[in-house]
């Protein structure tokens, strides 16, 4: 019976970034095709908060040993979280996306790329379709006018200086697509996490690789020089991950060119702006740099069509003359993210369900918090 999966949908579906269900129940083959039942059965049982295997265990009634070897297995199949924090492990029920399709790195296949690149569509125009984002562009710092202050949250450097623990993994994006026979030709290993942590990523690292600050911050370097875009999630504090993404392939970039999902990812804080007594008309920074076609050449220099620009400052990178700088944008477009996962949470869930639902999460988000603190 499909009854633990169409229970697993709903529980995924409330929490805030969304599992929509659709006519065709592809979303149930997807859930059948990464949990065996009774791995499902288990991330039932589990909350988006990550919890200590005692916790856990208590829950499940199960012994300790067991609990831990059960929900380690879950995590290398990509089916939950796994995190050190405060040097202890803990587990968690993730969300769909960003969470456990991202996970399905080692086990991906021909027919898992099938069964989400046909949910995708409708997936992504759900979750999109509902502020805050789920990720946001973070600005190639290189790019941006000198006279400008960059803000804490805007510099991705600072985030991986500030970082203790990195792992390096492959863009499951391209990994997909490659299935599909698309291949991409930008570089597979591209995606990188961190924390602040000491050893976050020694007992678990989601099939990635435990690098260094210095790889991290080359790494950053390298898909500048690549044309890639930084993305992450929609926070000011602790953002966990850097996607650095092609509009080839990217989920959220593809929500905004291919699926109509305008909160998929929202833009920086900057737009990019061509000075047109230094532009040599070259074409260098539009296609195919530019990931949103934003840049256009119309008999003079190159112009940049504001409301596509997500303000990545990749294409100004390319220009040999130095006429393509990042500057403010002003009003509702540069309003800061929320300040942390919590906060986006609390604001995504008034926004899918309006303000009483707000209230209560606020109200279980506290509890929680407590009640696993002392876990």
């Amino acid at each position: 019976m499909a009854d633990v999966y169409r229970r697993l949908a709903k529980k995924l579906d409330r929490l805030p970034q969304g599992f929509p269900p659709t006519d065709s129940g592809i979303e149930i083959r997807l859930l059948e095709k990464i949990f065996p039942r009774e791995d499902a059965e288990v991330a039932l049982r589990l909350g988006p908060i990550p919890a200590t295997v005692e916790r856990i265990a208590r829950t499940l009634g199960r012994p300790e040993g067991e609990t831990r070897a059960t929900l380690d297995r879950m995590a290398a199949r990509g089916q939950i979280g796994s995190f050190t924090m405060d040097g202890t492990q803990r587990y968690a029920l993730m969300p769909f996306v960003i969470g456990i399709y991202e996970f399905q790195l080692r086990h991906i296949d021909r027919e898992l790329a099938d069964l989400f690149e046909a949910y995708a569509p409708h997936l992504t125009r759900r979750v999109g379709g509902h502020q805050p984002a789920l990720a946001r562009v973070v600005p190639v710092n290189k790019s941006v006018d000198t006279r400008l202050e960059i803000l804490g949250y805007e510099d991705m450097r600072g985030f991986i200086r500030a970082a203790r623990s990195f792992a390096l993994r492959e863009c499951i994006c391209r990994k997909e697509q490659a299935l599909l026979g698309h291949p991409c030709s930008h570089t597979l290993e591209t995606c990188l996490g961190f924390s602040d942590e000491p050893h976050a990523f020694d007992y678990f690292n989601y099939a990635g690789r435990v690098i260094t600050q210095d790889e991290a911050l080359t790494l950053l370097d390298a898909t500048e020089e690549e044309g890639l875009v930084h993305a992450t999630y929609n926070v000011r504090e602790s953002p966990m991950f850097v996607c650095n993404c092609c509009a080839c392939c990217c989920g959220f970039l593809r929500g905004l060119k291919e699926f109509g999902a305008p909160h998929m990812i929202t833009r920086s804080g900057f737009v990019a702006a061509v000075d047109p007594d230094a532009c040599n008309e070259c074409g260098a920074c539009a296609d195919p740099r530019c990931p949103m076609d934003a840049i256009a050449h119309d008999g003079g220099p190159y112009a940049v069509e504001a409301e596509r620009c997500i303000g990545c400052g990749v294409c100004a990178l390319a220009c040999p003359t130095d006429a393509i700088r990042l500057i403010r944008r002003t009003g509702a477009a540069a309003a800061p993210p929320p300040r942390d996962i919590v906060h986006w949470s609390v604001d995504r869930m008034s926004s899918r369900s309006g303000p009483l639902t707000r209230m209560a999460l606020r109200t279980w988000l506290a509890y929680e918090s407590r009640r696993h603190g002392h876990a």
